[in-house]
């Protein structure tokens, strides 16, 4: 007869194991806003632990318990989460950082699918609980692989007598990366993305921010709802986007009003206050000839601004939108009932702690994204807009109608969109397409309303988005 582990497999794994310095002294000073602080923190940290290549096992309390198949990838991944967090308590009391301490073993575990065992995993828990706050330790094994392709700071702690591990561990250290002396480390995957973020004022008096980043010709992304100009560059939902297309551009983008770190409280949401928003930023940076790039409810805005300016755009790219909003369109009884029911559910649901209802959104917009890029999202659509501004924003999408604007765009187009799109079916789109005179039109292989990095839609974006920019 075979025994319970006969199912059992063994693998030699990479294994990150952190948690928080100081956490219960934390809890003890402010339970719910630790809480809060925490589930903040782990919408941004979370999701990188897949962009490496791992699986989380565990994230029980403060704790975060990871594999890797590569040690190369889990130190990386641990450098960028240690890089992140400095840049998050820059602006918090020392009192109140929250500081990861994390630990890297390369060990034999034991595996039944859900969840992993053995020494391996214990070996790196050790090395969490050694390590400074805001650091890292790595074992021997981890060390011999990692210290020629990963330019670090290391230092050799050497033999260490760990608890309940029967032999000395040659442990080696990694600095923190927030220390005055230096960065210590900067993960070869990390953002370099510098942005000076500057204000503007609509016609209406409404502050606007706008940022620049990258070098080359402009670029200009127009304005959507769920935004904000620092927090999306650590977003696993729009970073990847914005570090390729800084490479070879200057992009310039803008919190719409209502949104991120623009003003939160306006009179005005509208059509044609959107549009004057996307002027007034364009002014305001001195911008004479630039490309125009619109996402979703940002397409139609760019159209009317295009029709505008057409001496002004060069290129315009238009992604996953639309030219007729969806109370301007032919609707059953049933489709309306849903309609009116989201918009009641948006104000009553949105800002509360529970996701509910944001997952709701959140399925609409990214079926296909991991827990960790949901729960990002989640946090995002709360942290970026209100309850009431965002009910009020969809109202205002509804009754957008540039159909009459089409025939009329001039400058050179292309459009894009995902075949499945949830949020934004793939014919408004295409119907959009086939209403301005000589548009491109690609249909993108995918069913996310955004694109994730390792869809094939956000090569294949990047693919014809250049080529159309290079002409």
């Amino acid at each position: 007869m075979m025994d319970d582990h006969s199912s059992m497999k063994r693998r030699l794994a990479a294994i990150l194991a952190a948690d928080i310095a100081g956490y219960s002294r934390l809890m003890g000073e402010d339970e719910a806003a630790t809480v809060r602080d925490l589930k903040g923190h782990q919408a941004v940290i979370l999701p990188l632990v897949g962009r490496y290549d791992g699986r989380i096992i565990d994230t029980a309390g403060d704790g975060i318990l990871a594999e890797f198949p590569s040690v190369i990838n889990a130190t990386e991944c641990a450098v960028e989460i240690q890089t992140i967090m400095a840049t998050r308590n820059e602006a918090v009391p020392e009192s109140r950082r929250m500081l990861f301490r994390i630990g890297i073993n390369l060990g034999d575990v034991i595996h039944d699918e859900t969840r992993i065992y053995g020494d391996g995993i214990n070996v790196a828990a050790r090395l969490e609980g050694i390590a400074e706050p805001g650091g890292i330790c790595i074992s021997r094994q981890v060390f011999d692989q990692v210290s020629r392709s990963l330019k670090a700071d290391f230092q050799a702690l050497g033999p260490r007598t760990l608890k309940n591990i029967a032999q000395p561990v040659d442990v080696f250290a990694i600095a923190p990366a927030d220390r005055n002396a230096g960065p210590g480390v900067t993960a070869p995957n990390a953002l370099d993305l510098k942005q000076e973020i500057r204000f503007c004022t609509a016609p209406d008096g409404v502050q606007l921010a706008y940022s620049m980043i990258g070098q080359g010709p402009p670029l200009v992304k127009t304005g959507n709802w769920m935004t904000h100009l620092e927090f999306d560059l650590e977003s696993p939902i729009w970073r990847h986007l914005y570090r390729e297309l800084t490479k070879d551009r200057t992009l310039i983008r803008y919190d719409a009003r209502g949104n991120g770190l623009s003003d939160r409280t306006v009179d005005e949401i509208s059509f044609d206050a959107f549009v004057s928003d996307l002027e007034a930023v364009v002014d305001a940076a001195g911008l004479t000839r630039f490309a125009l790039f619109g996402i979703s409810q940002g397409c139609a805005v760019s159209i009317a601004c295009a029709v505008r300016h057409p001496e002004r755009v060069s290129h315009l790219i238009l992604y996953g939108g639309y030219a007729l909003g969806w109370n301007r369109r032919a609707r059953t009884a049933a489709q309306k009932e849903e309609d009116a029911a989201m918009l009641t559910l948006m104000r009553l649901g949105w800002g509360k702690e529970n996701p509910a209802f944001r997952q709701l959104f959140t399925s609409r917009f990214m079926p296909g994204a991991t827990k960790e890029q949901a729960d990002w999202f989640n946090e995002l659509q709360r942290m970026t807009v209100s309850a009431d501004v965002a009910a009020r924003i969809r109202e205002a999408n509804g009754e957008t109608d540039v159909t009459a604007l089409l025939p009329r765009v001039s400058v050179p187009t292309l459009v894009l969109h995902a075949r499945d799109d949830a949020q934004v079916l793939f014919e408004a789109g295409r119907r959009m397409a086939a209403g301005i005179p000589g548009a491109r039109f690609v249909a993108l292989q995918g069913r996310n309303h955004l694109f994730l990095e390792t869809e094939p839609a956000f090569s294949q974006f990047l693919e014809h988005t250049r080529t159309f920019l290079s002409t």
